[in-house]
């Protein structure tokens, strides 16, 4: 019989979320059986339990935990939509999303899976529709967008409502514009991606043009132009 969500947080507080320096993924620590964990970031990490399927329990690390009510609100804010996940609820460090299914676009690269550009279409018209709800969608990269049956579902919300953009999504649609013919179809090694993903933060850190960044790419990789 399937739990309530609600059964599953008592469960969960077996299970400690800790953040790490240099935008480094979180550490977990402790185990609960029949949960499992289906995806890490830099604040959180999500978890699913067997006993209720249809829900993920994004867990704040400790020191971020101001984000959980932050993150719900924006999820309020932005109602239903198809680009998005459900909120039902939250304690201080959970909020409790519907869990979606599907592939995310960094696992698209490790995998050799086609991104079709009706993807990149999707992401733009959600992005469109967050700011007609006066929000500002940021953080927008590989690893929080989802291809679920042809379609794009963005999973973290939570800098909507920080001001300024950060060029993220720009920087990737780009890419793909101009430069994702070289790896189409084709099984990009998890290094070479997290090289990558270094180089960007690092590069970002500077005043240097995304023109001058993706010729260092190409200059150290073993894909041209």
């Amino acid at each position: 019989m399937e739990q309530h969500w609600e059964t599953v947080i008592q469960s969960l507080s077996a299970i400690t979320v800790t953040s790490n320096p240099n935008n480094n993924p979180v550490t977990i620590t402790g185990t609960v059986p029949d949960i499992r964990c289906v995806g890490v970031g830099t604040d959180a990490a999500v978890f699913q339990s067997i006993h209720a399927p249809k829900f993920a329990f994004k867990m704040y690390s400790i020191d971020k935990q101001d984000k959980v009510k932050i993150e719900e609100g924006v999820y309020r804010k932005l109602g239903e939509a198809p680009y998005f996940s459900s909120c039902y609820g939250s304690t201080d460090n959970i909020l409790v999303l519907s869990f979606e299914e599907g592939v995310t676009l960094f696992d698209c690269l490790l995998q050799g899976i086609c991104i079709p550009r009706n993807i990149i279409e999707d992401v733009e018209n959600a992005r469109l529709y967050v700011q007609e709800k006066g929000l500002n969608p940021r953080d927008i990269h590989l690893k929080n967008i989802l291809m679920q049956h042809g379609k794009a579902k963005i999973l973290d919300v939570s800098e909507y409502v920080k001001e300024g953009n950060d060029y993220r999504w720009e920087h990737l649609k780009r890419a793909y514009d101009e430069y994702y013919y070289l790896i189409d179809g084709k099984s990009v090694p998890f290094w070479l991606l997290e090289t990558i993903r270094k180089w960007y933060h690092q590069w970002n850190k500077y005043s240097t043009t995304f023109d001058e960044f993706m010729k260092y790419v190409l200059k150290h990789t073993t894909y041209k132009k």
